[in-house]
């Protein structure tokens, strides 16, 4: 028997990576092959047009596993019925600003989404923070739409796990399906902690750890670090604009595991609420390793070698 549509809500559509996000999410890399899907699509009303172009192009597409579209400027029509909210709209920093004015105008932006969200998703709505600062995001749409369970609320550090997946991909010439266990910790930001103490790699003769198989203490503990840390501005000097292909398909992957699951023995990178676990003070929304079952993440717990470094939300 065919499975009901989900509602998936997408803020700032028009944008570049909304734009990149939605056709995966009607082709069903978000949330499996089988699954139906209807678009909810919104954007501030200066793109209103472009979001309809947007709109029209879905259609075109003529995706089997698309329902629907709403493509809107407002936000209760957005959020209603949403069981899947993707956060990608948000205030960018623009040369000049301090990292307070950009917070100040996103207070403004996730406040009104929040309060949508609260009274109009439905429930169990599971929520990802995209647009930046994320992790602070994350926090002001939880300030504003209390009754959203905390476990329910996340922001994307998966971009920077995927990176440090690539990253050992290519230094040992392996297939990046290959390559599991790396954990970011901390925020997405030059902040943030690739740590590769418990990855591993799969090999003709079973998983063989990374620093086993890399051989590079001095690689692993600086250009391999630093260069996952700094790749969003590496691309942005690279293309002239930020990560969209990527952060996309990185958003897909997040949602995909916590909704589907984390397969035996694998976990990723999430931004979750901290319980305290590894001495990052509850609260907080931070990235652990965990893994997903049932709808569910769990932190994963008794890692030896952790790394909780530089934790304060706001950087």
């Amino acid at each position: 028997m065919a499975k009901e549509p989900m509602r998936v809500l997408v803020t700032g559509a028009a944008g570049q990576i909304g734009y990149a996000l939605v056709p995966m999410i009607a082709r069903g890399v978000m949330l499996g092959a089988d699954q139906p899907v209807i678009l909810h699509m919104l954007d501030i009303p200066p793109a209103a047009e472009a979001l309809n172009g947007v709109k029209m192009e879905l259609v075109d597409a003529a995706f089997p596993l698309l329902k629907g579209v709403v493509a809107t400027t407002d936000v209760v029509e957005a959020c209603t019925g949403v069981n899947v909210a993707v956060m990608v709209g948000g205030f960018p920093r623009k040369e000049g600003m301090e990292r307070k004015d950009v917070m100040s105008k996103n207070v403004s932006i996730y406040k009104s989404q929040a309060s949508a969200l609260e009274a109009h998703a439905a429930p169990n709505c599971k929520v990802l923070v995209v647009a930046n600062p994320a992790n602070t995001n994350a926090l002001i749409l939880k300030e504003f739409a209390p009754s959203i369970p905390e476990k329910n609320v996340t922001c994307l550090t998966r971009l920077d796990h995927n990176r440090a997946l690539g990253q050992i991909s290519e230094r040992l010439n392996v297939q990046v399906s290959d390559v599991k266990n790396v954990i970011i910790w901390g925020n997405h930001s030059s902040s943030q902690y690739p740590d590769v103490n418990h990855a591993t790699v799969k090999t003709s003769t079973g998983e063989k750890p990374v620093r086993e198989l890399v051989s590079d203490d001095e690689w692993l503990n600086g250009e391999f670090i630093t260069t996952v840390q700094q790749r969003g501005a590496a691309i942005i000097k690279a293309r002239k604009f930020s990560s969209a292909l990527s952060a996309a398909s990185s958003a897909c992957d997040h949602i995909r595991d916590w909704v589907l699951g984390t397969p035996e023995g694998t976990f990723v990178s999430m931004g979750v609420y901290s319980d305290g676990s590894y001495g990052v003070p509850s609260g907080l929304i931070y990235s652990f390793p965990v893994t997903c079952s049932g709808g569910e993440w769990k932190i994963v717990q008794e890692l030896t070698e952790e790394k909780t470094l530089a934790y304060s939300c706001l950087e």
